[in-house]
């Protein structure tokens, strides 16, 4: 592991936190070096499949039916107050991705560690252990693609396996969990989780243990890596009332440096987040004004037009950010899961629990790129190309059934369709106007479609047609 290129301190005191980092070039944050491994040429624009303004995450409180941190539909305005200083974070950062394939023996060991015994078996795009019988024992799934997801349940919806020779019924006293039973303690559940999360490479991952799900308590794993915390790849592990591990979920494949970028200081971070949040005239928020559809065939226009004031003022919220550190989050890069360089703000809990987390990418906006497979107007908006393309979110395989998501408008049809070669499958949908519509509400809705394929889609890239992006699976 490379030495950490930030180190942060603590110091309580006073009417907040306060976080001092420094960067391991001792110059305190500004200064760049090369780009990793470039020899100092400038990296790839860094293409983000969403938009890097916008809060990823956002906490509990007021305004009700809106998440702090997420700009008000209605006009409100949020802002985001720092209890102490920020600190300074180093002048760059790398991206870390993970590549290649998973091998048969990291599913193995992470299988060990779970109790299962057996050989992993591939089935098309995953390996799998256990549950070969009736569907009721416990069942490891992993994509053999990285970041290698993996998936395990104890109990599984069939029956039993534990079938006498001439028995009419197959019983075994090793049944599902009803969910009756007190969770274990946080350190029974922590000793518990400890083999799979080394078995996963977790040995530094900083731990929470408190989340309780029926009778199972979960450790959530969030790795450390070369000493930057990070959000959104965590591992979670479910222990179950008697002590043995019922459940997870992860990622099986490490992470590999990528290109290194300038970063912005956390006060930018800040005020970019501070920005993207607030919203001070009617009709400017999410989804705009809301105005009276006329009937077909009636286009008089409504009596109340958007931005008539009715003397109503917009709400401000004050959100206080009781802690800020430099780390990493999960984001989209070209379809891909990436852990991308960002500013961690820890939001205080309007209600008095826990609080939570806001995440803003800290890469320079001069790197950042607009992704091949983003959307040019938001979900149900009007572009104004001719004719629809239509991003894909993510696709699903089950045998030769390809089923991909997206989103569309409520007054027309979609229908999808792929074209196979031996290495991609590149899926189009096309967009049908619904005829005799004259007037049309602008709401978006999320749609599947299915393309029966001619063989298995195996190892097989999907492909947005319409943007040339690769599309994740769901």
């Amino acid at each position: 592991m490379v030495v950490a290129s930030v180190a942060a301190v603590l110091l309580a005191g006073g009417g907040g936190a306060y976080w001092a980092a420094t960067a391991a070039n001792g110059d305190g944050g500004g200064s760049g070096g090369a780009a990793a491994g470039g020899g100092g040429s400038a990296p790839p624009p860094l293409a983000l499949d969403e938009r890097a303004d916008v809060p990823p995450a956002a906490p509990d409180g007021p305004p009700q039916g809106i998440a702090v941190g997420e700009p008000d539909p209605h006009g409100g305005k949020i802002v985001h107050r720092v209890s102490g200083t920020l600190p300074q974070g180093p002048g760059r950062a790398e991206v870390r991705r993970a590549v290649g394939t998973v091998t048969a023996a990291e599913v193995t060991r992470l299988a060990k560690a779970l109790g299962l015994a057996g050989t992993p078996r591939a089935e098309g795009t995953s390996w799998t252990v256990g549950s070969d019988k009736d569907g009721s024992g416990p069942l490891l799934r992993v994509d053999r693609q990285a970041p290698g997801t993996w998936t395990f349940a104890r109990y599984g919806s069939g029956g039993t396996d534990d079938c006498r020779r001439g028995a009419s019924v197959c019983s075994s006293g090793r049944t599902a969990p009803d969910g009756s039973g007190s969770p274990v303690s946080e350190s029974a559940a922590r000793a518990a989780a400890t083999p799979v999360l080394k078995a996963a490479g977790l040995d530094d991952a900083a731990l929470d243990s408190r989340q309780v799900m029926g009778s199972a308590r979960v450790v959530n794993a969030d790795p450390v890596v070369d000493g930057l915390p990070t959000y959104g790849w965590s591992t979670g592990v479910q222990v179950g009332p008697d002590g043995d591990v019922v459940g997870g979920s992860g990622h099986l494949k490490g992470l590999e440096k990528g290109d290194s970028y300038p970063v912005i200081s956390a006060g930018e971070a800040l005020k970019q987040l501070n920005g993207s949040s607030s919203r001070t005239g009617r009709g400017s928020g999410v989804g705009g004004c809301a105005e009276p559809v006329p009937l077909e065939g009636d286009l008089k226009s409504p009596g109340v037009r958007c931005g008539t004031r009715t003397g109503a003022e917009p709400s401000t919220t004050t959100v206080t950010i009781d802690k800020a550190v430099f780390g990493l989050s999960m984001q989209h890069v070209a379809g891909e899961p990436a852990l991308v360089p960002s500013w961690l703000f820890s939001v205080r809990s309007a209600a008095g629990g826990a609080g939570t987390t806001l995440a803003r990418v800290a890469v320079d906006p001069a790197y950042l790129a607009k992704a091949k497979d983003a959307p040019a107007t938001p979900p149900g908006g009007t572009g104004g190309a001719s004719g629809s393309s239509r991003q894909i979110q993510s696709y699903s395989a089950d045998g030769q059934n390809l089923s991909v998501t997206f989103w569309g408008g409520v007054c027309s049809t979609y229908a999808a369709s792929a074209a196979e070669d031996g290495k991609t499958v590149r899926v189009t949908v096309a967009e049908s106007k619904q005829e005799g519509k004259k007037v049309c509400v602008m709401m978006a809705q999320e749609l599947n479609r299915t393309v029966t394929l001619d063989a298995p889609l195996g190892d097989r890239a999907v492909i947005d047609a319409a943007s040339g992006a690769r599309v994740p699976s769901a």
